[in-house]
């Protein structure tokens, strides 16, 4: 099994590339044989997408094949999704509107994460408008890490008894991604699926 860990930040060394980091030691634990693949949004900058644009097919051509690989060889996706202004970040968006059926029928983590007690709009927006075209299925729980800074931290102690809920959580989460994507590789394997004749969502 494979996952693929999406960081949505733009900032270098950002706390959601932590927060990737403890969900990436969790799913190496408690998910046999799986691998993962990291996409930090921040390190490896898509350019924004556009219908047609020769200008930057170059660059383009050289960053999204192995990035596209990568997805479509993946069973489940995570996408940390740090809230900016109430919104997800701009590269976040952009990455969706690169995907053209990679992501089709497998199942997705949402993990919004905040500074401080916010965290929930990201969670709303990603189930709104990222699914569409991507026909990523969103599970329906999702993780929030709140007052980031202070929580999943390379220390094995926790801080607060509300981060040994979180870290149970998150436990759960991957659990019960794995277990989703046991389920949806037998829709995507049944021929059922017809991107061809149906590349785009109502």
């Amino acid at each position: 099994m494979k996952f693929v860990v999406v960081v949505g930040s733009h900032r270098s060394n950002s706390q959601s590339s932590k927060v990737a980091r403890y969900l990436g030691r969790q799913i190496s634990e408690l998910v046999p044989r799986v691998s993962t693949f990291h996409l930090d949004l921040a390190r490896t900058p898509l350019p924004m997408w556009r219908e047609s644009d020769d200008a930057q097919k170059d660059n383009f051509e050289s960053i999204w094949p192995q990035i596209s690989d990568e997805l479509l060889a993946c069973d489940a996706l995570v996408v940390v999704a740090p809230e900016w202004h109430g919104m997800v970040p701009p590269a976040l968006k952009n990455f969706f509107l690169h995907c053209d059926g990679e992501l089709a029928n497998k199942p997705g983590l949402i993990v919004g994460v905040s500074a401080g007690n916010g965290g929930a709009y990201p969670i709303s927006e990603l189930r709104m408008s990222s699914y569409k075209n991507s026909r990523i299925c969103w599970i329906p729980d999702h993780l929030i890490v709140r007052n980031v800074e202070d929580v999943l931290n390379d220390s094995s102690e926790l801080t607060t008894a509300s981060e040994g809920k979180l870290r149970q959580r998150a436990m759960y989460c991957v659990r019960l991604l794995a277990e989703y994507a046991k389920g949806l590789s037998l829709v995507r394997s049944s021929g059922v699926v017809d991107l061809v004749a149906h590349p785009f969502g109502m």
